[in-house]
């Protein structure tokens, strides 16, 4: 099987850390370019350091001035975005009547604006030169709602009607658009739920771990690689005829196809 990825540029959003580097090393050892950005300087210096030739930026993709300058920069360098992951990480936890306004305003900029924004930049190159590859790093709650991810369960929604929508409008270019759902996956996000089960409980985060990976099938907790893997396959040239899905990689979690 051909992944044919030498030379094509990918943009990782947030990829210094957990799932978004998992992908950005998955693309650099395929031999694509590769850029990422993050909000911490240090875990991007971190990164970069990794992945030879890669750009490596500070940006906020909650902001639209960030993404814009961050778009700018990736196309100076390498002349254009071939492959653009759209990941970031989620809003926070929290019941329905615990969630303010600003919360929602902040999620929605966070988790849908993001991709919107990045994504109109992108696509006039990729609409250019008839090939394209837009991928959400989204959550297996599309699929089977999360207890106490008010934000994620609701706003991560409207990204996926936003994403089968582009598909549908872009294929006829050879842009091809997917989501990519984790399930429970090593990383800061999920021990930041697991905290704040562990206050709301008295349990120990351990303790929750454990229960959580004892309702997955395969009976543990993902590996960011686990989901890496499929970002990469999807944006390949193996992946040609498959738009408009969103796949989970969960362990089997979600009770349905």
């Amino acid at each position: 099987m051909e992944l044919d990825l030498e030379n094509k540029t990918v943009l990782v959003t947030a990829g210094s850390k957990g799932i978004g580097l998992a992908t950005a090393m998955g693309y650099h050892k395929c031999g694509a370019k590769v850029a990422i950005c993050g909000r911490s300087q240090d875990s991007l210096d971190a990164a970069a350091a990794q992945m030879p030739g890669c750009l490596a930026m500070v940006a906020d993709v909650s902001k639209a001035e960030d993404i814009d300058r961050l778009i700018e920069a990736v196309t100076a360098k390498f002349g254009g975005i071939d492959i653009l992951v759209n990941n970031a990480g989620g809003p926070p936890p929290g019941l329905f009547e615990d969630l303010a306004d600003d919360d929602w305003d902040k999620a929605i900029a966070l988790t849908l604006k993001s991709v919107i924004r990045a994504t109109r930049l992108v696509l006039p190159h990729m609409r250019g030169q008839k090939w394209g590859r837009i991928i959400v790093i989204s959550s297996s709650g599309v699929k089977q709602p999360v207890p106490g991810l008010t934000l994620s369960n609701s706003i991560r929604m409207a990204v996926l009607g936003w994403a089968k929508t582009l598909a549908n409008q872009v294929a006829g270019d050879n842009i091809l658009v997917n989501t990519v759902c984790p399930g429970f996956t090593n990383t800061d996000r999920v021990t930041q739920i697991l905290e704040q089960q562990s206050k709301a409980s008295g349990k120990s985060t351990d303790e929750i771990a454990a229960g959580i990976a004892a309702q997955i099938p395969m009976q543990r907790i993902g590996e960011p690689e686990e989901i890496a893997n499929l970002a990469v396959f999807l944006g390949s040239a193996a992946a040609s005829y498959i738009t408009g899905t969103a796949i989970q990689v969960d362990g089997g979690s979600v009770q349905g196809f």
